[in-house]
């Protein structure tokens, strides 16, 4: 089921590269939309979608999605978050989703982070903390903000805590990134340079993990094909041995909160419960 779920999101991005009018819209995806809002950076609109959750808390979570999808990633998910922040906070990043897709465009991990934090800026939660939860793509995303927050406290986005999953946090240990990613770069060479930036700035991004006092914990589906199991959970382990890890059943693959979204859900407010 996941797996057509993403390719079903994939299509209005190619769609937009080729210049090809993208498939009507399902009425979950009208929905999501509808649900949202958008914002400006650098005269580029961001869609993003905000929900007010649990009386009673005051904690946030922003939701930072993959490649080559978009946040309705997360719709499983939801409303569960809901039941537990009081606010739940969700963006396509530039070039995604119902986000802009500027061409020709230099796209790159350092504007999303930037994007990220015009985001909290724009909703008036820049002195608040925010817990962060990202996937794939959206991982190096939380790197680079995480960076950013370790190297100056009063910065854009104080982070309370980051849960990462199924992502390459360590450039060069993916099996099969590269031939996977091979097949769409003749469409989306611009957008895919985030692989070499990975690799260009691996010391920046995993420092950022290795030096950080933010409680951090892993959400692993293990029959990712991009980061397999057991090398890279062997590897997660050996350099960031602080950080908390769950590993999921054995059939979920890459995009765990699809796959099993009630095991996601749970591992994840365990964690945030935990501290």
């Amino acid at each position: 089921e996941w797996w057509m779920q993403v390719g079903l999101l994939t299509v209005p991005l190619l769609a937009a590269y080729l210049h090809i009018p993208p498939p009507d819209l399902s009425p979950a995806l009208l929905s999501w939309r509808s649900s949202g809002g958008y914002f400006t950076y650098k005269d580029q609109n961001i869609f993003y979608k905000d929900s007010t959750g649990a009386i009673g808390s005051s904690d946030i979570v922003v939701l930072l999605h993959g490649f080559p999808t978009s946040s309705y990633d997360w719709y499983k998910i939801w409303e569960g978050l809901t039941q537990r922040f009081h606010r739940v906070i969700a963006l396509d990043f530039v070039g995604f989703g119902f986000s802009d897709k500027p061409r020709p465009h230099h796209y790159s991990i350092f504007e999303q982070a930037s994007i990220v934090e015009r985001l909290v800026h724009h909703l008036g939660l820049h002195h608040q903390r925010i817990n962060l939860l990202s996937h794939d793509y959206g991982d190096t995303v939380a790197q680079e903000l995480l960076h950013r927050y370790e190297h100056n406290k009063t910065g854009s986005i104080l982070i309370n805590s980051l849960c990462l999953s199924n992502g390459e946090q360590f450039p060069g240990c993916a099996a099969l990134g590269g031939t996977i990613h091979s097949v769409t770069t003749r469409f989306l060479l611009s957008i895919l340079q985030y692989i070499n930036q990975r690799k260009k700035h691996r010391e920046r991004w995993v420092g950022a993990l290795m030096s950080t006092s933010v409680p951090l914990h892993l959400i692993y589906g293990p029959l990712d094909p991009v980061n397999p199991h057991p090398e890279f959970l062997q590897l997660y382990k050996k350099v960031l041995p602080t950080s908390t890890v769950t590993v999921l059943d054995d059939h979920i693959s890459h995009y765990p909160q699809l796959e099993d979204p009630t095991g996601f859900l749970n591992a994840y407010l365990n964690f945030i419960n935990s501290f």
